[in-house]
């Protein structure tokens, strides 16, 4: 118990603890008080996944990540994997056609030259299946016990199409809300790998890019109002920064959000809730009602939206609150988390 510490403590701390770093309350109160001052610029102020940029005429979207997930490999993924899907996403999330990346490892000193060379591969192997190429890098080197083997971080280029305009503050009333398929696995792979956790059934993170499930939604409408894949904060982060963004109430219904069985049960063990844990293979979209079936039934006919749903809508009744409807017929509110429940996921 000696080596814990609490990714969620009390505000008000004059240092930095593992919740601010977990997509929740204290990483919106670090951009705000902290970051945002110190940098100013138009082009932050949106706070979405990446910055839609005007560049002589043309429109590009630009994303940084970084990741520092352990272990380095889990079921069905790699920090690699993590790292070119995470950046992908990002561009995609703004409708942009992602093409450059730029990868850049920190490498703690001892750490086996097989480990980076599996680690560099799967870069390699991921880029390639996402359609991008990596046009420049860097590498690092700290000192042993300084690091944790691998870091990661990737920064992205993409091009935004003429009349495509997707952010966070388009999100209106009438909105129907999409969820490309399962939650939580992603969280509950790591997890499993991470505290050698054994299940029924296995759980194999959904790490995926997802450029090719936007470009087939944006084939069937370019007013497509927002997306966002919820990876820190899961679903209920995501969906209650749109919220706030936007001015609007978003509503849920339970029962629709898809959650696999074997995550539900790990969930249930572990005293979590799946609506809070990352995903890095699904998108959230926020679609005008006349679009909404046309939109997801080219979702379910890609094989990365083979189970998308509808799961809420937006409403105007308590603007920068999300609710969800349970079976039972109650409402509950599904609040911005603290901090993260799970750390060192992405």
């Amino acid at each position: 118990m000696s080596g814990w510490s609490c990714p969620a403590p009390l505000r008000g701390r004059e240092r930095i603890v593992l919740g601010h770093g977990g997509g929740g309350a204290l990483s919106a109160e670090l951009m705000e008080h902290v970051f945002a001052p110190a940098y100013g610029g138009r082009a932050l102020s949106t706070l979405a996944d990446s910055a839609a940029l005007e560049v002589d005429g043309a429109r590009l979207a630009f994303s940084t990540d970084s990741f520092v997930v352990r272990p380095l490999f889990f079921p069905g993924g790699s920090i690699g994997d993590l790292a070119v899907n995470g950046t992908v996403n990002d561009l995609a999330m703004s409708g942009a056609r992602p093409a450059y990346l730029s990868c850049g490892f920190i490498l703690e000193e001892g750490v086996e030259l097989d480990v980076v060379a599996r680690v560099a591969e799967a870069v390699g192997a991921a880029a390639r299946t996402a359609g991008v190429e990596i046009a420049t890098g860097d590498t690092k080197v700290v000192e042993a016990g300084r690091g944790d083997g691998v870091y990661l971080n990737t920064a992205g280029i993409g091009v935004i199409p003429h009349g495509v305009d997707i952010r966070p503050r388009r999100a209106a009333p009438g909105d129907v809300v999409i969820v490309s398929g399962a939650i939580g696995v992603h969280g509950v792979a790591v997890l499993s790998r991470r505290e050698g956790l054994e299940f029924e059934a296995a759980v194999e993170s959904d790490c995926a890019a997802l450029g090719s499930l936007v470009a087939d939604m944006l084939a069937v409408t370019r007013d497509l109002h927002v997306l966002r894949d919820p990876t820190r904060g899961g679903v209920a982060a995501a969906l209650n920064e749109i919220a706030t963004a936007a001015s609007v109430g978003v509503v849920l219904q339970e029962r629709a959000i898809p959650v696999p069985e074997q995550v539900a049960s790990a969930c249930s063990m572990l005293g979590l809730d799946p609506m809070y844990v990352a995903n890095e293979g699904k998108l959230l979209a926020f679609v005008p009602r006349t679009e909404a079936d046309a939109v997801l039934a080219a979702m379910r006919a890609h094989p990365l939206g083979a189970e998308a749903a509808v799961i809420g809508e937006c409403v105007t009744d308590h603007p920068g609150m999300v609710v969800a409807r349970t079976g039972l017929g109650g409402t509950r509110v599904v609040d911005l988390p603290l901090g993260e429940q799970l750390p060192r996921i992405c």
